[in-house]
């Protein structure tokens, strides 16, 4: 069985920016019609270029990465 994520961040920081534009917005509402379903609030700061996403979150692992 694989185990889904429940809302794709990285699809919603890509569909974001244009979502925005289209709609004359830049806080927006998404939620990803899965099995498992989940809802973002998207902020697009055109000024930075940055997408910020804001939801429900767990964390599953933590670690570190030496560069």
């Amino acid at each position: 069985m694989f185990i889904q994520d429940p809302v794709c961040g990285s699809a919603h920081c890509g569909l974001a920016p244009y979502w925005s534009e289209k709609l004359g917005k830049c806080d927006l509402k998404a939620y990803m019609a899965s099995t498992r379903g989940g809802a973002l609030n998207i902020h697009v700061d055109k000024q930075k270029q940055r997408v910020f996403l804001r939801g429900k979150a767990v964390t599953v692992i933590k670690g570190y990465v030496l560069v």
